[in-house]
Order: structure tokens, then sequence, then C-alpha cells
């Protein structure tokens, strides 16, 4: 049995979702973050060093890192293919590379808003003010637009087909829901179609509505 240590509001939500469309058997342990940092609380660190989530746990072993958990998942409980393609094709190529980007280039931006913003709220008394001045232009010059760049290219990609691997749905649409989903909170996606189409088309799916039924509130949804 998989226990999926779950973190409110996370990428671990994307791990619930895979295990939905998988059909896959799986315990939640849910862990609510410190209102005061925003981080997982102490129990989340016994789990894993670091105290990240998601991380999934089977016979004692705890995996780390969402890439390396959807590896695994679709390895275990994916032997028909139906959301990673065989080695040696296209689709592989393309799976592999989105598989890597969306925790790698296409985070690195998002973060950063979500950092530098957070910034002033947590300046005390006057300085919010001279903070929020100051982080501006490197919100306005830098961070908004790269990405808005990223942003662009998705949508380029999903125009041939409406999905990021190749032809059809798979898991490196679960993988990219949630630069999607935080590109949608940080800059919106009205200027971006397909990208919007791709967010309405996957909020939809039985397996994802099924995964906030288990996973509870996620701001994202």
């Amino acid at each position: 049995m998989v226990i999926v240590h779950h973190l409110e509001n996370s990428r671990s939500q994307r791990v619930l979702w895979l295990l939905e469309e998988l059909s896959a058997q799986y315990n939640i342990k849910s862990y609510h973050r410190l209102p005061e940092t925003g981080m997982g609380p102490p129990e989340l660190y016994a789990v894993h060093p670091l105290g990240k989530s998601p991380l999934i746990e089977i016979d004692g072993v705890v995996i780390a890192e969402t890439g390396a958990i959807f590896e695994y998942l679709l390895e275990q409980y994916d032997a028909d293919k139906t959301l990673h393609p065989a080695p040696g094709s296209d689709f592989h190529r393309n799976h592999v590379y989105w598989l890597h980007y969306a925790e790698g280039s296409a985070m690195m931006p998002l973060l950063l808003k979500l950092i530098i913003s957070a910034v002033p709220e947590r300046a005390p008394g006057l300085l919010k003010g001279i903070f929020g001045l100051l982080l501006r232009p490197l919100h306005d010059k830098f961070i908004d637009l790269r990405i808005a760049e990223h942003v662009g290219y998705w949508d380029q990609q999903l125009a041939a087909t409406g999905w990021f691997g190749g032809e059809s749905f798979s898991a490196v649409d679960i993988m990219m829901s949630f630069p999607v989903e935080a590109a949608n909170q940080r800059i919106g996606l009205s200027n971006y179609p397909h990208v919007q189409a791709f967010l309405d088309r996957i909020h939809q799916r039985p397996a994802y509505q099924a995964a906030l039924a288990r996973g509870g509130p996620y701001i994202y949804a």
C-alpha cells in the first residue's frame, strides 16, 4: 500500500491525482503548514530530513521528489503504458523532457515571484511599503517577463494537440498542472487561450476531482 505524506496546498496534490488516474490503492497522511512560516510541520521532517512534500512511503521506504515519485508509480502501476510511453519513441522523449522541465525551468520564476511577493508582506510596519517599492522593478522587469515567456511557450506547445506530451493525455500533463495552476494565480492566463483551455480541461477530469475530494482544500483548484 502506498502512503502519501500530503502537505496542504502543495505539489503533492499531483501525486494523489496520478494515483487516481492509475486506479492505485493508497492512504494519505495529511500535514498542515505552520502559519508563521508556511513551512511543513516537525512531523514531516521526521519522515524526511528536508521536511518537503510530496513524499510517498512503501513498506517503510520513503521516496522524495515529484519526478522520482512519478517514475516509480508509473513503473509499478502503468504496465500497459496508458500514461507514459515506451522508450524509443518521440512521445517518450517528450515525456522525459516535460517530466523534468516542470520541476526545473518552469518552477524557478514562479518560486521567485512567490518569495519576492512575500517579503513586503512579512516586513514590519512602515517597511512594508518601502520593500514593495524597491522590489516592484524586479517583478515588472524580470520575474513577470520570465513567467510570461514560459507561459507563452506552453501556449505554443499546447496549440497542436492540447496536451504536453503528445496526441493524448499523459502523466506529464499531471506533472505540468502545478506550474500552470501557479502561473494562473501569479499572472493570469487570459492572454494564453490554449493554456487556459488545458487548465479547464484537466480540472474536469474525474480523477482530478477524486484527488481533490481525498486530499482536501487546494488553493489552485
